[in-house]
């Protein structure tokens, strides 16, 4: 049963109630307020350019655990020649850009809506959501964002315009910044050839709400 939520009312239905494919509500709106109580309930919001607001909390959570991180013998000499310059939290309106526009293979469109950029800038402005940066000769080439948590990064996308930069914004997460866990949604080729694994919500939820950092 997909629920509709009201628009007067912060409130989300219990996250256990989505639907095999993880889809628990539609409606609401992006406010800060509202983002935040999703992301500390395990719920996070996807959705296209004409569809509602979609809110999804998939049973089995796709994740990374910082000191299982995989990094291969071809990165690891990547990483010690510098070949790329790392920032955190420099450009996280280019990194959310360059996030919408960017192709993947397997999506024909974007989900990183003009509506949901303005709404994840904001939570960065207000310190709750942060960006890697991967820079070469000057220019930025990759990069990922996501939104903090207690001790969770829960990340949202990465791009990469020269190859290996997303990787190395994924690797330099794990190890320079003291997060718990990388929650990656949803599982692809690429984030299980880096070490992701899936978990019950359950488990999810328990580090979630395990303190802050």
């Amino acid at each position: 049963m997909v629920f509709r939520l009201p628009d007067d009312e912060l409130v989300f239905p219990n996250p256990k109630l989505a639907d095999p494919d993880g889809l628990l509500a539609v409606g609401g709106d992006l406010s800060t307020a509202r983002l935040i109580l999703a992301y500390e309930n395990g719920i996070f919001p996807w959705f296209s350019e004409d569809d509602p607001i979609c809110w999804y909390s998939p049973h089995e959570r796709c994740v990374i655990h910082p000191d299982q991180v995989y990094i291969s013998k071809s990165m690891r000499k990547l990483i010690k020649e510098r070949v790329f310059e790392i920032t955190y939290d420099q450009d996280f309106e280019g990194v959310i850009s360059n996030c919408a526009q960017v192709g993947r293979k397997d999506q024909p469109g974007t989900w990183i809506t003009a509506e949901m950029q303005e709404a994840y800038i904001a939570l960065h402005q207000e310190g709750h959501a942060h960006s890697v940066e991967v820079w070469q000769n000057g220019q930025l080439v990759g990069g990922l964002y996501g939104i903090q948590i207690n001790q969770v990064f829960c990340g949202e996308s990465m791009f990469s315009l020269v190859s290996n930069a997303s990787k190395t914004a994924l690797i330099w997460l794990c190890r320079h910044k003291a997060f718990k866990m990388i929650d990656c949604q949803l599982p692809n080729d690429h984030l299980m050839s880096l070490g992701a694994v899936m978990i019950s919500r359950q488990d999810y939820m328990k580090t979630i709400n395990s303190g802050f950092p």
